[in-house]
């Protein structure tokens, strides 16, 4: 005898979950990406981002660190009571053509150039020719140089000390520096016959080589030239008196 397969009559029930929502708010709530909103950790303000104060603290020292604008009348007026005699009518440079620091030398050219271009009477003192001019620079600055080595160029306009490289750039961008030499002499052009425009020829009386020859106490040191044997070119230097 065959028994029949019958099917099963239980029911299988699924309850669904409990859900209630009194209002639209909850169930913007419940689909955040929050999804333990009701959990204290996350009812708790994030912190900021360390980045952010390290921003704060650094706009608040910013704010409290004013400081005042250095005064530039100082050096104005010390550079006022640096004087050369007798220079009240043409500009004196006091540089060097010798290309042992690339940066002073550079410097002087540039210097040198600006000052040409105002077509006016200068006064070059080269300290690399004549070291005598550098004791001479030392003697006229005194106590108000630098404590540090003293750099060059110096200028002095009118007799009046102007400063370095560095304010004679300024004035120049600026173009200040054309009322300096208002009423200075006009530079002449013309090159010079006797040094051929170098400001400097051999001495007379030992021939360039610093040193003469007499009977009575044999080779004895020139005072009438520098250490090189050279002399300031007498046309040169008079014509810019």
């Amino acid at each position: 005898m065959l028994l029949t397969r019958t099917k099963s009559k239980i029911w299988i029930h699924n309850n669904p979950p409990n859900f209630s929502c009194s209002s639209f708010k909850d169930i913007h709530t419940l689909f955040s990406d929050d999804s333990n909103y009701n959990s204290p950790v996350a009812s708790t303000p994030k912190k900021p981002n360390i980045f952010h104060r390290v921003l704060r603290v650094t706009a608040v020292l910013r704010a409290f660190s004013i400081r005042p604008a250095p005064d530039s009348s100082t050096p104005k007026e010390t550079h006022n009571l640096i004087q050369i005699p007798g220079a009240e009518k043409k500009i004196v440079i006091y540089f060097t053509s010798l290309r042992v620091i690339r940066s002073t030398f550079d410097d002087c050219k540039a210097v040198r150039s600006i000052l040409s271009s105002l077509r006016v009477a200068i006064d070059e003192r080269d300290v690399s020719m004549d070291a005598g001019f550098m004791e001479e620079l030392k003697t006229i600055l005194g106590p108000n140089r630098e404590k540090t080595k003293l750099s060059l160029p110096r200028v002095f306009i009118g007799g009046r000390y102007i400063g370095g490289a560095e304010e004679i750039i300024q004035l120049h961008e600026a173009g200040e520096l054309k009322k300096h030499v208002e009423g200075l002499t006009p530079a002449d052009i013309s090159t010079c016959e006797v040094c051929g425009g170098d400001g400097f020829i051999l001495c007379d009386e030992c021939s360039g080589s610093h040193k003469y020859y007499s009977e009575k106490s044999g080779f004895r040191t020139c005072t009438a030239c520098n250490e090189n044997g050279l002399i300031r070119c007498p046309s040169c230097y008079y014509a810019i008196l």
